[in-house]
Parts: C-alpha cells; structure tokens; sequence
C-alpha cells in the first residue's frame, strides 16, 4: 500500500516536470526571437506572441480564423508579431500601414507567399517571381485581361453561367451553393479562359484534384507521408501530366487570329515580348490561370448570393436598375423556335461550351418536349441554347429575350458596381497577402526585421476604416455612391490587393459577378434551406461552413416589365 501512494505523487512529478520542460521551450523559443531583431534600429520588435517552438501559432490560426487575428488586434494593435507556417510574421492592418506594404513592393518587400505555396504553385508563376521578372510576366499576361479579350469571353460567360444557374432551378432540393459556384467557376476556366476540351468525366476529375491542390496551399511545409504537403504534390503531379497533354495538343492545332482563349493570348503575348515559355512555363501558367479565377470568384459568388439573401431590397433595387436601362427580360410569349437573327452556327458554338454542363447534377428532360425553366420561357434545349440576338434584331411583338451584354452596358450599371464592391468589402475572398522584408524598416512606430515576413490584412482594414458615412460592419452598396471616397485614399478599399501586385484579372471577376448577379435577379429567387445563416469560415478563402445550402426556383413570367 505505501508503494502505491508512491505512483500519484510520481505522476505528479512527471507532470510537473513537464510543464516546467515546455514553458521553458516555449520561453526560449520566444528569446531567439527577441534576439533577432535588428540592433541597428533602436525602434521595439512588434508586440504579440511567437506560440510554442516550430509550430508558433499555426494551430490557432487554423482553428480560430478570423477571430485569431481580431482577438490579437484588440490585444496588440494594428501592428502586431506572430508565428505561422513556419515563419516569423508581422501583422499589419490599416489603410496607412497598407499603403507603405503594398507601394514598397521591390524595394522595402517584395512577394513572399508560404514555403508550401510556392512549392505547389512553381517559381514560374506572376505569384512566385519579383523584380523584373514579375513586371516581364504581369506584361504578357496583361494581355489576357485587356478590354478586347473580355470582350471576347463576355458572351460565352454569360452563356455558361445562365446554363449553371437553370440548372440551379432545376433541381428539386437544395443546392451546396458553394460547391456549385466552385463549379460554375471551374468551368469558366477551364473551358472559356484556358479552352481545354473536356468530357464531363474528365472535368469533374479534373475539379477535384485541383481542389485537393488548393486545400494544402497553406499548409506545413512538411513533405511527409499523409500530410497537406505530399496530398498537395501528388495533385499538383497529376495537374501537370494532364496539363501537358492538353497544351501539346492546343500547340499542334493551328492558333486562331482571334486568340480564342486566355492560353492563346499568353502564346503570342510571350512571342511578341521576344520570349518561348517552356512547357513547364506554360503549365505553371495555366495552373495560376485557374487558381485566379476559381476559388476566390467561387468564395465572391457564394458571397453575393449570401448577402443578396439576407438584403432582398438591394435585389430589387438592382432589378429597378435593369429595367431602366432596357436590361431587364420579358419572357412572355417567347416563340419555340430560337430568337430571330440567329442560326445553327451560333447554336453549335454555344453547345460545343454548355452542351454537358449537367449532366453530373441531373437528369436533362426529354429536349423534344416543352421545357419551363429559368424566367419562364419554355424553351427546347436548341432554343435554350441559342446565343441571344444583337439589339438591333427584330424580335416577336411581346417577346424580349436575354441580350448579351457588353463591357460598356455593364459599366453603365452604377448600383450594380457598388453592391458587387460592397460584397467584396464585407466578404474579401482571400484575407490578406504575404511579403518579406528586403531589410529593417519602420511602421506605426516598431521595427520590421529584414527577412520576416509580413500579413497585411484585407479584412481587418476594411472592418476599420472610418471613411465611410455608415458603419463599416453593416451591408450598404449605397456607401460606394459618393465622390469623396477617392479623396480619402485607395488603401481602405482593397479586395483586389494595390500597388505592383494588385490583381490582374480583377475586371474579370467583377464582370462575372455582375453577370451572376443580373442573371440571378432576372430569372430566379432563392431562400435558405437551414434554419440559420451559416457562420463563415476565412482560411484559407472564405466560405460558409456548410456551404451555404438554399433553394433555387425560377421566377414567374414578368408582365410589363415587374418581377
């Protein structure tokens, strides 16, 4: 008996000693830290905590979200010192902080993303390169998203995303909305800015792996056997060997003039810079391609439905918008046929881009039978499918389909744009960006040591910024309405990122939410299937937690112009 009393006080002892062994870790983890900092500038290391040794404050970060980062703005300031992904990291929030982060890119920093995302993404990306590299790479893919090329992809969009959202209404329960934005936005890559070829097999296999590839982006740079990393590598192998073939087939059919596709415009970009990109080049490009415009449009378009739900008078107010400018479709006595001033052609091109576009969700009905869908046209799939006639095309007396509709139509919607930037401002998809310190410089008082790391924060400068005439934390497109915005300075409002490295697709992605959203208004109606709005989720992009699960119906014949 007297030995076994001897047990709990010896695991007590163990105990004890352990804690005493990790506080002292931790404490001297926190030391070499302290002694890093640069002695030549007197100004103070940022407050905050370095977390335990390797691991710093990567597991917080990663369970807590967004409230890690609040939680230690509140403790520390708009400047404050973490551990993350195996890195030292300076926090940085507000407009003024921001703005010497994002103008000091190449000179006070320049692109630093995690050790895993680099080793996912290539060195042969816009992302990974810097200095004269990057401006090299940001000109010939500046090409790719000037006006005449989105031009060129504007009706195809608006035609993919039409399909997608009818086939939203056509379901007879609820929709993943955030996994059919994933879709929705997939598709546009793959078949409209990189023209690959796909089966639906093929696409739907193609999706998958290269989320598995965007799911380990953040992730420990630990190349290990069942980690983030090496579930990372083996998509990103898979990607490469299937991008390859596709490029070397693209490469052996004749390029059109008109560079039909985002990957054409890279080609001859490149040539007529004086550069052959590589095949590796090519791949890595196409990759980042669709890493631009899929998960962090997908996050937006899930946000806008969201927050459209939740502000049903901005729909209405959009639709209001739409009317007066002649956008709004009438679908009542729509002709069987296809719209006037169009032909087998322009149908064939518009099959060969939506033709299969669901036949993993669902049943199509029989196509030589009526079919109600979307605004209430009853349509055969051919009429469906046709492209919409130009303005100037005669149309059947009482009947105003769909119009494609152009840059300049779109610039002309006014509250449009301000509830899409609002979207972005409450809902930023990526949360902040990385750089690394070139060498020792100031801000908002401490010392940014060369070689570390630094988070500036999209959604916490958004969250603060006392410009705005209402409350930043409330939804008010109407925010975006007034003059003096521009006054008080660019660094507020930064979804898109600033300076050299702001996002270069950016007219893109607002044009597809804008499109999303006019053909939301004009042809469905949507209502939660939860009994509660999910909470949302930001690393690595933000998203609801359940996805958002809602139902989607068409609307009801529009007579004279209501809804």
């Amino acid at each position: 008996m007297p030995a076994g009393l001897c047990w709990p006080a010896a695991a007590a002892l163990a105990l004890l000693f352990l804690a005493l062994l990790l506080a002292l870790c931790r404490h001297l983890w926190a030391l070499r830290w302290s002694l890093s900092r640069d002695r030549a500038s007197a100004l103070p290391l940022p407050k905050g905590s370095m977390g335990w040794p390797f691991f710093g404050e990567t597991l917080h970060w990663l369970l807590q979200g967004s409230r890690f980062h609040s939680s230690r703005r509140e403790r520390y300031g708009n400047v404050f010192k973490t551990h993350l992904l195996g890195r030292p990291v300076v926090r940085v929030t507000g407009a003024e902080n921001v703005r010497k982060i994002l103008l000091g890119e190449h000179t006070l920093v320049s692109a630093q993303w995690p050790q895993s995302t680099q080793i996912l993404l290539g060195s042969h990306t816009l992302l990974g390169s810097t200095g004269d590299l990057h401006r090299q790479r940001r000109k010939i893919l500046a090409r790719v998203f000037c006006r005449a090329a989105l031009e060129s992809y504007l009706p195809r969009i608006q035609k993919v995303v039409s399909w997608e959202l009818r086939g939203w209404c056509m379901q007879p329960g609820s929709i993943a909305v955030y996994s059919s934005a994933k879709t929705l936005t997939f598709r546009i890559a793959a078949r409209i800015l990189l023209g690959l070829r796909l089966e639906e097999k093929q696409f739907k296999d193609l999706a998958k792996t290269f989320e598995q590839l965007v799911e380990n982006l953040f992730s420990l740079p630990l190349n290990v056997p069942f980690s983030g990393l090496r579930k990372g590598i083996k998509a990103r192998d898979m990607l490469h060997e299937f991008m390859e073939r596709a490029i070397q087939e693209k490469l052996q059919r004749a390029i059109s003039e008109e560079h039909s596709d985002a990957l054409d415009f890279i080609i001859n970009s490149a040539k007529e810079h004086g550069k052959e990109f590589t095949m590796q080049e090519l791949k890595e490009s196409a990759i980042e391609l669709i890493f631009a415009a899929f998960f962090t449009t997908a996050s937006a378009s899930t946000s806008l439905i969201l927050l459209l739900l939740k502000h049903p008078s901005a729909i209405e107010k959009i639709r209001q918008e739409l009317v007066s400018h002649e956008l709004y479709p009438q679908h009542q006595n729509c002709p069987m046929a296809p719209c006037p001033g169009t032909g087998r052609d322009s149908e064939q091109q518009l099959l060969t881009t939506a033709s299969d576009a669901h036949e993993d969700q669902r049943q199509l009905p029989d196509l030589t039978e009526e079919t109600e869908l979307g605004g209430g046209c009853s349509p055969n799939l051919p009429a469906l499918l046709e492209p919409m006639h130009p303005p100037s095309s005669p149309q059947p007396r009482g009947c105003r389909c769909p119009l494609d509709i152009s840059l300049e139509q779109l610039s002309r919607l006014r509250y449009l744009d301000c509830v899409v930037k609002e979207v972005l401002r409450v809902l930023p998809p990526v949360s902040g960006g990385y750089r690394t310190a070139l060498q020792t410089f100031e801000l908002d008082g401490y010392q940014i040591p060369k070689g570390w790391s630094v988070m500036y924060s999209i959604r916490d400068t958004h969250e603060t910024a006392a410009i705005y005439q209402s409350p930043p934390g409330g939804f008010d497109p109407d925010r975006f309405n007034v003059t003096h915005l521009e006054a008080a300075g660019r660094f507020h409002y930064i979804p898109f990122g600033g300076g050299a490295r702001s996002c270069i697709g950016k007219e893109l992605a607002q044009a597809i939410l804008k499109l999303l959203a006019i053909e939301l208004v004009t042809t469905a109606r949507w209502e939660l299937a939860t009994p509660t709005f999910p909470a949302m989720q930001t690393v690595p992009i933000v998203h609801p937690v359940d996805g958002l699960q809602l139902y989607f119906h068409p609307l009801r014949p529009s007579h004279g112009g209501e809804a």
